[in-house]
């Protein structure tokens, strides 16, 4: 019901004037603008949470109660704030006021506690985020299920299209207990430089526990980070690889690592300290990368642009890539999953064929789209970047060949 590759969903999101009016001015008090909006720069501060208001969701003729709804993101908000575009992103969770209204006690929609619904940042195509997140998961790695959605919010004058947004379904809600055998282990998300796991860079405030907060053990994350950085790396290597196994999932890593550098994706590790969890896998007891965040893929991107194929410009800085490729078995593994990517999940004709139907299926929601509620110039942008979509495809697979050779 809610995540089906074929449909646009229509979530209507109302809320009292007071508790929307609270909702803008915690993010007018807490997002610093250098100029007058729009086009000021905007400046967050790290540890800034927006703020829960309820609200209710229609979905479907059917109505949820009192849920919470917050903002959410980090760049992608202070930059749409900043640039005065009101299309920002959400976090929804159906018992966020069991508390306070003990009839929606364990309130699911469909099952799901928490959903995010994603504003597609600076994507023209609408598109990246689903399609990144569904090419993780189609190569057989932990990726959150997504959906295309249309967002309408009334919040006292009658309904305002916020236009096409991408539900994603949140990593320490259902992704661990429905793609793993079981969701009791520790799930981090880390942020910041500790996310490098650089040797000195260890910091436990950066690696911000989702689920077993109690306990306050952080063992299995210092595990890893003591492993990458150990002296044994030089001076027995064997009992290095021995040591970094046992505690990280080094081959779902170097799958990742394959299919996140084939679709280019320059937000997140090897070019960024965030965008992607780790999740201690009660089966194994290994740490399991889970990626996160993906709008900014399936582009060359910014930042100086995304990793090469042969990974060789990276650094000690991110030890989890540069040790690994340093080995010629690890290389190997990352080739492998390269051509298997490549050839598989990300052929061109295949993908040629879904960026169509996905044009087909988000076009006139697409070109509804107005400002304030719209990173589409026009509707002419917005077929550009499905062809340039198209194009990237050709590209990336020319790439992978050359590389492969």
């Amino acid at each position: 019901v809610v995540f089906d590759h074929g449909e646009v969903l229509r979530l209507d999101i109302v809320m009292d004037p007071d508790d929307w009016s609270d909702m803008q001015n915690d993010l007018d008090d807490n997002l610093q603008s250098s100029g007058n909006r729009p086009g000021g720069g905007v400046t967050m501060s790290p540890d800034y949470t927006p703020i829960w208001v309820p609200c209710s969701i229609f979905f479907n003729d059917i109505e949820w109660y009192q849920v919470g709804i917050r903002y959410k993101g980090n760049s992608s908000l202070s930059s749409s704030y900043g640039s005065g575009i009101d299309k920002l992103s959400f976090k929804l969770d159906f018992d966020e006021y069991e508390n306070d209204y003990p009839e929606i006690f364990d309130q699911r929609f469909y099952g799901f506690r928490q959903l995010n619904l994603k504003n597609n940042y600076d994507d023209a195509s609408l598109v990246r985020e689903k399609v990144g997140a569904d090419l993780f998961r189609d190569f057989g790695l932990a990726s959150s299920k997504t959906a295309f959605c249309v967002v309408y919010v009334d919040h006292g004058s009658g309904p305002i299209y916020y236009g096409v947004y991408t539900l994603v379904e949140e990593v320490d809600d259902s992704v661990l207990e429905s793609q793993f055998e079981s969701g009791t282990g520790n799930l981090y998300k880390p942020d910041g430089t500790a996310a490098s796991f650089a040797s000195g860079s260890y910091n436990e405030s950066e690696m911000e526990k989702k689920n077993n907060e109690i306990l306050g053990d952080y063992s299995d994350v210092y595990e890893l980070y003591e492993a990458i950085n150990s002296s044994t790396r030089t001076s027995d290597y064997e009992s290095w690889k021995a040591e970094l196994s046992a505690c990280f999932d080094v081959d779902a890593f170097l799958q990742w690592l394959a299919a996140n550098t084939a679709m280019q994706n320059w937000d997140t590790y090897g070019i960024m300290t965030h965008n992607y969890y780790l999740y201690n896998n009660p089966e194994n007891g290994q740490l399991t990368w889970i990626p996160w965040d993906n709008n900014e893929a399936l582009q060359d991107g910014k930042q100086g642009g995304a990793l090469s194929l042969s990974l060789s410009e990276v650094g000690s800085k991110w030890p989890l890539i540069r040790y690994l490729m340093n080995d010629s078995d690890y290389q190997q593994i990352y080739d492998e999953y390269l051509l298997e990517f490549s050839e598989g999940v990300f052929a061109p004709e295949k993908m040629t064929a879904l960026y169509s139907q996905y044009y087909d299926l988000l076009k006139e929601y697409a070109y509804a789209e107005s400002s304030p509620y719209t990173f589409i110039r026009n509707d002419a942008a917005f077929d550009a970047a499905i062809e340039e979509l198209k194009q990237h495809l050709q590209t990336r697979a020319s790439a992978i060949q050359s590389y492969l050779q």
